[in-house]
C-alpha cells in the first residue's frame, strides 16, 4: 500500500515514528513533509496529503498535528477526501469500515507512540464494509458536491 504522511513542527517527531513504522511493515510511504522540527503551519501539509490521495498517488493518507483538528479540517476542505480524527484503535477500525475514510488524523501531543501506532494497524488493516454504510456515505459525499456547487452562487 502506497501511504503519504505530512504533519506540522508538532506532529513531526510522531509521524516520523510512523513513517518508519509504516515501512517496517511493509508499505512504500511518500512523507509529504514536514521534515524538521521547525515552526510551519499545518495546512501547507494537509492538502498535499489529501491531494495525494484523491489523485490516487497515495492510497490513504495520515496526517499530524498537535490536536488533530487543524489538520483534518484543511484535509476535509479536498473534495473526495474523508479524513477522521481518531484517538483508539476501535475509531479508526470504524473510520475505515463505516466512513470509508481515506485520511487518518491523529493529534500529536494527545497520543503516545504505542496508541499512535495501535491506530495506524487499525486503520491500515480495515475495509470499507460497503452495504448499509454506502448509503450514508453517499449522502455525505452528497452534501460535499452541494456545498461545491454553491460556491459558484456566492457574489
Amino acid at each position: 500500500m502506497i501511504l503519504a504522511f505530512g504533519s506540522d513542527h508538532a506532529g513531526y517527531e510522531l509521524k516520523q515514528f510512523l513513517v518508519e513504522t509504516a515501512r517496517e511493515w511493509g508499505h512504500s510511504v511518500n512523507d509529504l513533509g514536514t521534515h524538521g522540527p521547525g515552526s510551519v503551519d499545518y495546512a501547507d501539509f494537509g492538502e498535499p496529503v489529501a491531494r495525494a490521495v484523491v489523485a490516487g498517488d497515495a492510497d490513504l493518507g495520515v496526517v499530524l498535528c498537535s490536536n488533530g483538528v487543524g489538520i483534518s479540517i484543511t484535509a476535509n476542505k479536498v473534495p473526495g477526501v474523508r479524513a477522521a480524527l481518531c484517538h483508539t484503535s476501535w475509531g479508526a477500525a470504524r473510520a475505515r469500515q463505516h466512513a470509508n475514510a481515506n485520511v487518518l488524523a491523529l493529534g500529536a501531543w494527545e497520543i503516545g507512540r504505542g496508541v499512535a501506532e495501535d491506530i495506524l494497524r487499525a486503520f491500515l488493516t480495515n475495509e470499507f464494509e460497503g452495504g448499509r454504510h454506502e448509503r450514508r456515505v453517499a449522502k455525505v459525499m452528497d452534501v460535499e458536491r452541494r456545498g461545491i456547487a454553491a460556491e459558484g452562487t456566492k457574489e
